[in-house]
């Protein structure tokens, strides 16, 4: 459990006290439903209202006895009600009550956690647009490739969490709605009228057909969502921590006065932030796993998903939570090194041109293979012998027959690597 980082808004929603307060709230719906159709007294429903409550402790203590949550919450409200609680659950079953309600819980989170993304979406655009012209060395496969800009990096993951702002949207809609149509979801001693009219007043959407539970692919879409938002998140991480690495150094995160690296080396300062994010973000991986294991149950219901989803929700959106405020402070105040990134631009001596200057040679009308042999012998060449790329392939007989002083040249100029970006961020921003 990682109540520890818990963050005030999320961590208060997965509280017992919340969780009691949403089942009362659906009781209370439907106490109201009955009402209007005739069958609880406004009299006894003013009492309802006016005196239903629980204790969590008095929960606590009934709990141990029956070994029934639901009716050791019962129990707790008809104390505090008194006569008129007789008609407190009338027609229900257990997960009408929990059902409905953790639907409200993960609606909840979910809205709170919706807000915190969009607010980094637009901190990433931020980032972005800034660093927009900030040239860096493009990597695949961790090894120099080609010149882009910092802030086109950040522009991938922008675009990137506006699509998890689409699935958790879907989530949120797919989630928001509840059931309270009996044992085995035939409305046996409801009237569906009372589901309609309680879960309008809670903000749900009646499921069109359920059995004593809400099938479970709408709660395994919910940890998807979060698990592929965490793993974002982490890949952003991952690539900080990558950045700070002492032979890169092209980014760091925030160093805050009085902060220490560590007990033995006092010049450490390490990304624990950004690996912190990676130990959560398996968590809430792993978590995704248990959705999916959720959804099969024996024939109407059993309750092999009950126990699990108390543990999944809380941690996973509390840990989503979290990682992600955690991820908008270091995108927030990073510390970023242009002037390191143009020397590890350098570092290689020119060997990131190889392809302009293969192509330029094809251009010319060197066969492809020709040129490609003409371009990796020079470069190999420089890499083995530490020698400036540049000038290996100026002195090349071969280009030199192809290629003039001018247009060497131009193969190792960062502009055409420039001329582009502007383009691919109005596509994206527009």
């Amino acid at each position: 459990m990682i109540e520890r980082y818990t963050r005030p808004g999320m961590g208060a929603i997965w509280t017992e006290e919340n969780r009691y307060r949403k089942w009362l709230d659906v009781e209370l719906a439907v106490c109201q439903a009955w009402s209007r159709l005739g069958k609880i007294p406004p009299a006894d429903l003013r009492v309802i209202r006016e005196k239903a409550g629980f204790s969590v402790a008095r929960i606590d203590e009934i709990e141990k006895v029956v070994k029934h949550d639901i009716i050791a919450f019962l129990t707790s409200v008809a104390e505090k009600v008194g006569p008129a609680s007789r008609h407190i659950h009338l027609g229900l079953t257990s997960y009408d009550v929990v059902d409905t309600a953790l639907s409200l819980l993960i609606k909840e989170s979910l809205e709170k956690l919706l807000a915190d993304v969009r607010a980094f979406h637009r901190l990433l655009k931020r980032q972005a647009l800034k660093h927009k012209k900030t040239v860096c060395i493009g990597r695949t496969h961790g090894v120099h490739a080609e010149p882009i800009t910092f802030g086109f990096k950040v522009l991938v993951w922008y675009e990137e969490i506006g699509r998890h702002i689409v699935r958790l949207e879907a989530a949120l809609k797919t989630i928001s709605v509840g059931r309270i149509s009996g044992s085995v979801g035939t409305f046996i001693h409801l009237d569906p009228r009372v589901e309609v009219m309680a879960l309008r007043k809670l903000g749900l959407e009646p499921a069109k057909v359920s059995t004593q539970v809400l099938q479970r692919d709408r709660h395994a879409e919910v940890l998807s969502a979060l698990a592929l938002l965490a793993t974002t998140v982490e890949k952003i991480a991952v690539e900080v921590r990558h950045l700070q690495r002492t032979e890169v150094l092209e980014l760091e995160e925030p160093f805050t006065k009085g902060q220490k690296g560590s007990s033995s080396m006092p010049h450490k300062k390490n990304p624990v932030r950004s690996e912190r994010i990676s130990g959560l973000a398996r968590l809430v991986r792993a978590n995704a796993g248990v959705g999916l294991e959720d959804m099969v149950l024996w024939h109407e219901r059993d309750i092999s998903h009950s126990s699990a989803e108390r543990i999944v929700f809380p941690d996973s959106f509390i840990a989503a939570d979290f990682l992600l405020a955690d991820a908008a402070d270091i995108v927030g105040h990073w510390v970023v090194h242009p002037g390191r990134m143009r020397a590890n631009i350098d570092a290689t001596r020119g060997l990131i041109f190889s392809q302009s200057v293969l192509l330029a040679l094809t251009r010319k009308g060197l066969v492809r293979e020709a040129a490609y042999q003409v371009v990796q012998r020079n470069s190999l060449r420089a890499w083995t012998e530490n020698l400036d790329f540049r000038a290996l392939v100026a002195a090349d007989p071969d280009v030199a027959r192809v290629l003039e002083p001018k247009e060497i040249a131009a193969c190792f100029s960062l502009d055409p690597y420039l001329a582009k970006i502007d383009y691919i961020f109005e596509r994206v921003l527009r």
